[in-house]
């Protein structure tokens, strides 16, 4: 058995980002609207344990959400 078989990470798909004054979090209820900073073009950032490993594409296939990743991100370090 393969040592790395038993260990787990947390995958996280982030569509975009922002920021905003917590007032206007506190003030959100249904319906409200977050602008993000990307666009319907714009690969989503995939993470591993919080740190980016890849980009890729959402695909939405029989009700289910899949993402396929498109680019491997490179670390250095």
């Amino acid at each position: 058995m393969n040592t790395l078989d038993n260990i787990e990470v947390d995958i996280t798909v982030e569509l975009g980002a922002t920021t905003m004054p917590i007032h206007h979090m506190l003030r959100m209820g249904r319906g409200a609207v977050i602008e993000l900073d990307a666009t319907e073009h714009d690969p989503l950032r995939i993470y591993a344990n919080s740190t980016l490993v890849a980009k890729g594409e959402v695909n939405v296939e029989e009700g289910h959400l899949r993402v396929f990743v498109t680019e491997k991100v490179l670390r250095f370090g």
